[in-house]
């Protein structure tokens, strides 16, 4: 039988089928498997991956719960657009929003603390791609998802959106970390999206 000659036979699924062929079937099957269960076992062993909560949401009401959050926690305002820097009591809700141009808040969490951090996206799909801790999360509108997080590390850590909203210059802001009552600096960031083709850039309040 010739690979690329027709059969002779218009039955070729009654052919034996060759050894080595049967070989690689059973390799490529039993090595299939092995990332299923592979896949499953780090979904419950594993670090990297998120067990988030998902609820319907509206705008309006994620909205209200983000700015209820802000009036009660800000601390200071940060960048030119007067955005607040919001710093939550450990294992309180922490809300985070993201629409065209900007994540809002900014949020500023202690090392070793665990908080629940809120996140929905008020118009488009958006992107959540905490770095360079390398977390993503799909945002979706009229979904709310729920992470608990707690940060091991203090530091600057960049929210990018890496979900393609608009041909037009994106401003994304930071997330801070605190530790021990030390104040971190604000990372504004200044990115195109994916197909735009511009530059980008980065500013750093210190």
């Amino acid at each position: 039988m010739s690979a690329i000659l027709p059969p002779s036979e218009r039955l070729w699924i009654k052919h034996p089928i060759d050894r080595v062929e049967g070989t690689w079937i059973v390799i490529a099957l039993t090595w299939c498997l092995i990332m299923f269960a592979m896949m499953v076992g780090w979904h419950i062993w594993g670090t990297q991956n998120l067990s988030t909560e998902t609820y319907r949401t509206t705008p309006e009401k994620f909205t209200a719960a983000a700015q209820a959050m802000v009036d009660k926690y800000t601390v200071r305002t940060e960048t030119d657009q007067k955005t607040p820097v919001v710093a939550p009591p450990p294992g309180s809700d922490v809300y985070l929003l993201a629409r065209l141009w900007n994540f809002w808040p900014i949020l500023e969490l202690e090392k070793g603390k665990t908080y629940r951090l809120h996140l929905t996206a008020m118009d488009y799909n958006h992107g959540f791609s905490l770095q360079p801790a390398n977390i993503n999360i799909q945002m979706v509108p009229g979904f709310e998802h729920v992470v608990t997080v707690t940060p091991n590390q203090s530091g600057q850590y960049s929210i990018v959106c890496n979900e393609f909203a608009a041909s037009a210059t994106t401003r994304w802001l930071a997330a801070c970390t605190s530790s021990e009552g030390e104040t971190m600096s604000v990372t504004t960031t200044y990115r195109t999206c994916p197909r735009s083709g511009l530059q980008s850039r980065t500013r750093l309040n210190g």
